[in-house]
């Protein structure tokens, strides 16, 4: 049996620290309101009470203790520092695949984030960089993400869910005319905080099958993406066993899945994310809503 159901990490407020300091370090917990989408509650500044956990990460997050904290800020659900590097997978959901006029792939599209392109919720911004301001060219792609509890090497699809922790949302924001520039797409999608995760982490076993998740893409207060995770052209097993073929994934690793179809870029007529504009990304069974406001570097 897991020890918890959903998990955030967060700071606590102050006079929860028991550092007077207000300095205080992120902790692990479990909301309290089993029902709170803690996403929506932190950005509209309702408290949000938490089970503190014994651990200081998700990967080991202990056990639930007897104290209580209430939220300050909401982080990532894990730091940079635990998840090496983010794996990704493009073109994964048939729909989105059809809008591209692309067909449907027999291998899975690889790419990879840098950790230091790991972002925190609302009230982080992400911030599109001056480099890329010139293109006009900043999209918007919601995630289901895919966090693994162990080590994993050469494993198999059958076996695949052993390795994971749970499933949390992100946003794999892209620089599109820099991507379709080269052959490779990290360059356009790994600049700081373009990969935002959050708000909360779901165990595994609260799901009876991914394919009941659902995934939703909001820009400014309108529903863009919106699927089912039977959409899924690779599953998470056949992704997470891929992956590990020759390579260890070590425990914390970030795996997001793809994006399904509504994507800014091939909209009629065109979208692309500017300052002011908020990006929401809403997974179910719990996940909650991941926002963030849209800047620019100036």
């Amino acid at each position: 049996m897991s020890s918890f159901t959903r998990l955030v990490r967060f700071i606590p407020r102050d006079s929860d620290s028991g550092s007077g300091s207000g300095s205080s370090e992120p902790l692990i917990g479990e909301p309290v309101d089993p029902a709170l989408d803690v996403g929506l509650a932190s950005y509209e500044n309702k408290p949000i009470e938490v089970s503190v956990f014994s651990g200081r990460s998700v990967v080991n997050a202990g056990s639930k203790t007897d104290r209580k904290a209430i939220v300050e800020r909401l982080l990532s659900p894990l730091a940079q520092s635990e998840v090496g590097t983010i794996r990704c997978i493009g073109l994964n959901y048939v729909y989105h695949a059809k809008e591209c006029n692309m067909a449907i792939p027999d291998t899975p599209t690889v790419f990879m984030k840098p950790s230091t392109a790991l972002g925190d919720p609302h009230p982080a911004p992400t911030i599109l960089p001056k480099a890329f301001l010139k293109d006009d060219a900043a999209d918007y792609e919601a995630e289901l993400v895919v966090v693994l509890s162990k080590d994993a090497k050469n494993v198999s699809e059958a076996d695949a869910l052993d390795y994971v922790l749970g499933y949390t949302a992100a946003n794999d924001v892209s620089s599109r005319i820099a991507q379709f520039q080269q052959s490779q797409w990290s360059y356009s999608k790994s600049f700081d905080g373009a990969c935002p995760i959050g708000p909360a982490i779901i165990h595994r076993d609260s799901i009876k099958s991914i394919s009941d998740l659902k995934i939703a893409g909001v820009l400014n207060g309108k529903e863009v993406q919106s699927s089912g995770l039977d959409d899924l052209i690779f599953s998470v097993p056949k992704i997470v066993s891929f992956l590990s073929q020759g390579s260890t994934l070590p425990a914390g690793t970030v795996i997001i899945t793809g994006t399904p179809a509504g994507v800014g870029w091939l909209a009629e007529p065109r979208v692309t994310l500017k300052e002011g504009d908020e990006f929401r990304v809403f997974v179910s069974h719990g996940v909650g809503t991941l926002i963030n406001k849209i800047e620019e570097e100036k």
